[in-house]
């Protein structure tokens, strides 16, 4: 662990890290909550359990037991004003999911009077976490992305996938509603008719996206944008593996020298005028050299430590100094950093195995890591409760098969 005992954080503001979203396994909620609590500040945490991992971390000044349905804006509202209360002084609040982000710009305005966070146009983090909402923005500002449509009827879907061809990837239009949606992930990738029949019949009433794949590099983008939409500090990263593979969270990621991507990431932020944390999802398609928008989550990213700079600063730490009335300490990149996320990496090395990877190139890669999402030699507790809950789901749960990876070497351009 690298301290930095030179960035001049108010710690006599607490923070809270709220999640609204049901998984005991975020494990960027427990990034956040050792980011500013190896620096001093008093941080708060809203758990769904008393044991989930991230509510036993040493660095947690207090944790708050509480899962209030997340479209229950009043429910959710009154509880944050209790915990305001139960703080006793402004603290500032950090989302580490879309429901909580949607909810602070579309309900938060009563809040502010105990809270610290971002002020964006109201109706823009609902617009930019739904994938169709999305799309059809990026469609009519001209960010390049992915062919996509929103699919009334399993034969639409299939008039889509003859039209793009497969794989697609099929993706839950408001994520962030997925209870009706069992068994399916908010993101998958689709290989054939059958799979597309089942993802259908899957989603219950949620809408459903499909979206064209495109065979190339996944990258991502991270960063804090201020009252005024500058984005300081920001950062590009490398997916080197993900779970799924090809279509679904980092398990291995590394930091990138990209300026071509970084400029256009932060057009796009002061275009949108945002405000906040942000984590951006792009892929590189080699049919026409464009680096295409997939996915933009208006909150922290699950591996925004990842970038933590020379000076101690990521996104995290960016926010609370902004939101305090401090500066952001300039500090230099640390290109080639490496962040991997160990209960969810070897499922994806197994996957990963289909395009060359081999067991001691992955034992390779885990030992080059430079931070792990749980292992931490100073809070080692929510390391062990996260195996212990991944135990308990291997024992609860159907054993199933590991999801193949589309055949990118097969892709060819398509007319769409």
């Amino acid at each position: 662990m690298t301290h930095a005992p030179h960035i001049e954080l108010d710690t006599t503001t607490p923070a809270v890290i709220l999640k609204l979203d049901r998984n005991v396994m975020h494990h960027g909620g427990l990034g956040a909550i050792r980011s500013l609590g190896r620096l001093g500040v008093p941080v708060y945490g809203v758990h769904e359990d008393a044991w989930a991992p991230a509510a036993r971390s040493r660095y947690l000044h207090d944790r708050w037991v509480w899962q209030p349905p997340a479209d229950d804006a009043e429910r959710v509202r009154a509880g944050l004003v209790t915990l305001a209360e139960r703080i006793d002084r402004p603290a500032v609040l950090i989302p580490t999911d879309d429901a909580g982000a949607i909810f602070l710009a579309e309900h938060g305005t009563e809040l502010r009077q105990w809270f610290l966070f971002p002020e964006p146009a109201s109706d823009l983090p609902r617009q930019l976490a739904g994938k169709y909402t999305l799309y059809q923005l990026c469609r009519q500002l001209g960010v390049p992305c992915p062919a996509a449509a929103l699919t009334g009827s399993l034969p639409e879907a299939q008039r889509f996938a003859d039209r793009v061809g497969y794989p697609l990837v099929a993706k839950l239009a408001t994520p962030w509603r997925s209870s009706s949606a069992t068994g399916l992930r908010s993101t998958s990738v689709v290989h054939n008719s059958a799979e597309l029949g089942d993802t259908w019949r899957a989603c219950g009433d949620q809408a459903l996206m499909l979206q064209e794949y495109v065979g190339g590099q996944d990258y991502f983008f991270h960063g804090y944008c201020d009252a005024q939409s500058r984005c300081r500090p920001g950062f590009v990263g490398i997916k080197e593996r993900s779970y799924p593979a090809h279509a679904g969270l980092t398990s291995l990621g590394r930091w990138v020298d990209n300026p071509a991507l970084h400029h256009q990431a932060t057009e796009l932020l002061t275009q949108l005028a945002f405000q906040g944390i942000v984590d951006l999802d792009y892929r590189f398609d080699p049919r026409d050299g464009q680096y295409k928008l997939l996915d933009f989550n208006p909150r922290l990213g699950a591996q925004f430590r990842l970038f933590s700079d020379t000076a101690g600063v990521d996104v995290v730490v960016a926010a609370h100094l902004d939101l305090t009335g401090r500066p952001v300490p300039p500090g230099a990149p640390q290109h080639g950093r490496r962040f991997l996320v160990e209960n969810y990496d070897p499922f994806a090395a197994l996957a990963y195995r289909r395009c060359g990877l081999d067991f001691r190139s992955w034992v390779t890669s885990l030992r080059q890591a430079d931070e792990l999402a749980w292992f931490a030699k100073d809070d080692l507790a929510p390391f062990g409760l996260m195996c212990l809950w991944m135990g308990w789901r291997a024992m609860s749960r159907p054993l199933r098969s590991v999801p193949r990876p589309p055949a990118i070497t097969q892709l060819s351009a398509r007319k769409v």
